[in-house]
């Protein structure tokens, strides 16, 4: 059944978990209505067993009808100041994704909603190039991914982000790529070309190096194995790759900091960064369910922690704290990471890419200008 009620704020509500069979191989375990919607929907129990009538959760794909495809920010806890997403949605399904609460701006759920009802900006290639024809148009790196994966799994087939690649191949326009996923490889035949001109390079997320909970924490990512092999891939094709472990999640994954290191030094990495576990808006409380129950006897503890960090609450929105917290804990977090870079060797290699070799759209050919 469905129920309809006036809508809670967000640090209030307290979900109905979807029956597992429903929700099988996907990471969130509610699916309440958006916080911007007048009513809350939720499926429950009657005692009729109405329940067992309900589909199970299946991915459903719409087209993005976007007039622009190039999105700008000034926030200083962000290294890149222009990003494309070519998906709305993740069917990654990693349960701590800052993204989730943005679904809600389009009328679903941060939950189930963020990992089955995806969005596919199938014009982007077409719009990116209209972009980099205006006339007063500056390239400056574009960051492929800011907000959801731009290889989940739908672009196998829809290879809208090969798409965009091709453009910025043909216009040698530099591009940074943030990804989990193992098939950012299949675009090594773009990617290695630019690399060698200075114009691309790859950020892989790795979280855990456990199957177990990488599993449960990213249903629908790669595993860490193979992550680990897309950066060795990559590395030898000469594509510079920095590992971002993100999150951080203390008192479950923190442990790993230096083996996470190793591992991706060992594959080639060139640099590392990492964030620390961020819970803002819905994500507290999906995060709290999922919590519940994958790890019920540590649940207190990774709460008790992050709010540590965070002046006793469960997320800071300040610039400078919302990544990386304050107080003992973060800042052991931060020294730890600091000193397995040194001592690694990561970090050495930075640099800004080329912005000199761009061409726009239908420059080829033409005259330089000579002012």
């Amino acid at each position: 059944m469905a129920s309809s009620r006036e809508p809670e704020q967000p640090n209030d509500r307290h979900f109905h978990v979807v029956d597992v069979e429903r929700r099988r191989g996907r990471g969130a375990r509610s699916n309440s209505s958006g916080r911007f919607e007048k009513d809350v929907h939720e499926a429950f129990d009657d005692g009729w067993e109405s329940l067992a009538e309900l589909d199970a959760f299946k991915t459903e794909v719409f087209e993005d009808t976007a007039k622009s495809i190039i999105s700008r920010n000034d926030s200083p806890d962000i290294s890149f100041e222009a990003s494309i997403n070519p998906y709305r949605g993740c069917e990654h399904g990693c349960i701590y994704c800052y993204a989730r609460p943005s679904h809600c701006y389009l009328g679903h759920s941060a939950g189930l909603d963020f990992e089955t009802k995806l969005y596919a900006k199938s014009e982007a290639a077409t719009l990116l190039e209209r972009e980099f024809a205006k006339p007063g148009y500056r390239p400056s790196t574009i960051a492929l991914g800011g907000n959801t994966d731009p290889y989940q799994p739908i672009e196998r087939q829809r290879r809208i982000t090969r798409s965009i690649l091709e453009v910025m191949a043909r216009t040698n326009h530099p591009v940074g790529i943030i990804t989990k996923s193992a098939l950012v490889a299949r675009d090594i035949d773009i990617l290695q070309p630019m690399a060698a001109k200075g114009l691309a390079k790859v950020a892989v997320s790795i979280t855990t190096l456990d199957r177990h909970v990488a599993r449960a924490m990213e249903p629908r990512a790669a595993t860490p194995s193979r992550r680990l092999e897309t950066v060795r891939q990559l590395s030898q094709a000469g594509i510079p790759v920095t590992v971002m472990v993100a999150p951080i999640i203390p008192g479950l994954t923190d442990h790993e900091i230096e083996p996470i290191l190793e591992a991706a030094r060992e594959a080639g990495a060139r640099d590392a960064g990492y964030v620390l576990l961020r819970l803002p808006l819905e994500i507290k409380t999906l995060f709290r369910e999922w919590l519940a129950e994958e790890f019920p006897g540590r649940a207190s503890r990774v709460i008790s922690l992050l709010q540590s960090m965070h002046g006793g609450r469960d997320y800071t929105a300040e610039f400078g704290m919302r990544q990386r917290g304050k107080g003992p804990y973060a800042t052991q977090i931060a020294l730890r990471f600091r000193l397995a870079k040194q001592r690694l060797g990561l970090g050495g290699e930075r640099g800004a890419m080329r912005t000199d070799l761009f061409e726009a759209p239908g420059d080829r050919g033409k005259q330089l200008k000579l002012l």
